[in-house]
């Protein structure tokens, strides 16, 4: 799924832009900080598309 490999490059990015700004460069906190919005967006999206698939599942069960 799509939406699976573009968490797992956010969290990537996350985890090297951390590791930046905890050695100083402080500008990497900035993009650490945009890379844990594009987390919490892809995660809600992946949030969304399983209970949409649960409801779906459930109508095609009655």
């Amino acid at each position: 799924m799509d939406l699976v490999n573009e968490l797992d490059k956010a969290i990537e990015s996350f985890k090297l832009e951390f590791s930046k700004f905890e050695r100083g460069n402080k500008s990497a906190g900035t993009r650490a900080r945009k890379s844990l919005q594009d987390i919490k967006k892809i995660s809600q999206d992946l949030r969304n598309y399983i209970q949409d698939a649960k409801k779906d599942e459930e109508t095609e069960e009655k």
